[in-house]
């Protein structure tokens, strides 16, 4: 299920976002990104609606995907 992010507290937002940022291990290149950065980038992607949250009710969990992978 695709929650909105817009209906997500922003502090709440902010905290999925860089647990997801720190899970996935995220690599921008050469250059290192600070967190602040990364968790800029990725609430681009989801107001873009280029990448969305997605709730598993099987797994109780929440994660964040690119929306071209959600086929």
């Amino acid at each position: 299920m695709i929650i909105p992010w817009q209906d997500i507290a922003p502090e709440t937002l902010t905290n999925l976002i860089e647990q997801f940022i720190l899970r996935e291990g995220t690599d921008y290149g050469e250059v290192e990104i600070s967190l602040s950065d990364k968790v800029a980038y990725v609430r681009r992607q989801l107001q873009s609606g280029d990448a969305v949250i997605v709730f598993s009710e099987l797994h109780e969990s929440v994660d964040i995907k690119l929306r071209h992978q959600m086929s």
